[in-house]
């Protein structure tokens, strides 16, 4: 993995400690959103204000090797923080699906490209659908393919 620097942990406790086991364990704990049973994934940022390595769960949405980042924020008024680490560093995330981490490139989608991944979203975990109907803003959707 090539994203090199100083890792500074989540302030939420529930994320510190997901991601820590999940990477103790190789993906075999702490591998679903709480006790949903849906699967998730391990997103690695560099922050783009901070320069300090994040390390995010996200919903695991995978087809055909590439993987959708949705920037939901549960429906809220504003983006994540970790989508203007995106924004700003679409080239220093990595994604960990399993026991290895490995690096992908980002770009946002739009068009009938981010409809069908926003289906696949939607689908792996349906509760997106209600979080765009409550957000006042369109929920952007990445596009995470390997390097």
């Amino acid at each position: 993995m090539t994203l090199d620097g100083e890792y500074e942990p989540s302030p939420a406790q529930w994320v510190r400690e997901q991601v820590e086991t999940y990477e103790r364990s190789g993906g075999k704990e702490a591998n679903t959103l709480r006790d949903t049973g849906l699967p998730i994934v391990i997103v690695t940022t560099v922050g783009n204000k901070s320069g300090k390595v994040r390390k995010t769960p996200l919903m695991r949405v995978e087809h055909g090797g590439e993987y959708v980042l949705v920037a939901s924020k549960g429906g809220a008024p504003e983006h994540p923080s970790w989508y203007h680490n995106l924004v700003a560093n679409p080239d220093r995330v990595a994604i960990q699906d399993g026991p290895e981490p490995f690096d992908v490139k980002v770009r946002e989608l739009t068009g009938e490209e981010r409809e069908l991944w926003w289906s696949r979203a939607v689908a792996a975990f349906p509760p997106y659908a209600e979080y765009a109907e409550r957000a006042s803003r369109l929920i952007p959707v990445f596009l995470a393919s390997r390097r």
